[in-house]
């Protein structure tokens, strides 16, 4: 299950879906995505790959970068 941490409003909030978190939020504590154990399928290497842009979306929604 992925586990993904924001601090909003100062107060820690958790989700367990991509697509629910905020729009914007003060920071990302915890960036934890589900990664099946290998060996993976094209479909699988393609998720895992597009991780690294959603880590890069969520820093750019950051309105307390430190």
């Amino acid at each position: 299950m992925h586990k993904f941490i924001i601090l909003k409003n100062g107060i820690c909030e958790t989700y367990n879906k991509y697509e629910d978190i905020p729009e914007t939020f003060e920071n990302l504590i915890n960036f934890a995505p589900d990664i099946p154990n290998g060996p993976h399928t094209h479909e699988q290497h393609d998720e895992i790959h597009s991780w690294l842009d959603k880590l890069k979306d969520l820093q750019k929604r950051e309105t307390n970068w430190v």
